[in-house]
């Protein structure tokens, strides 16, 4: 499958869509657009932070977004 921009799409933006946006980039690098958000964004959850930390994926400067800040025509995949 080949994509150029993808979304991770949650509730709170506050872990899931944040850890596949942290992993995706870690995979993909600067090939594909990642971005997250979620339906009713609340804060970045600092659980999700450490396990990422572990993983040596850094989630400095995340912030959870609300899904009407994204640019629907800069989407080309949606992962909820």
């Amino acid at each position: 499958m080949k994509f150029d921009s993808l979304l991770f799409l949650c509730v709170a933006n506050s872990a899931r869509s944040q850890m596949a946006e942290g992993l995706a980039r870690a995979r993909f690098g600067d090939r594909v657009r990642i971005q997250s958000a979620g339906s009713q964004p609340s804060r970045v959850n600092p659980f999700a932070v450490e396990v990422m930390a572990e993983r040596g994926i850094s989630l400095d400067g995340h912030a959870s977004k609300s899904v009407d800040t994204i640019d629907p025509s800069t989407v080309d995949t949606v992962i909820t």
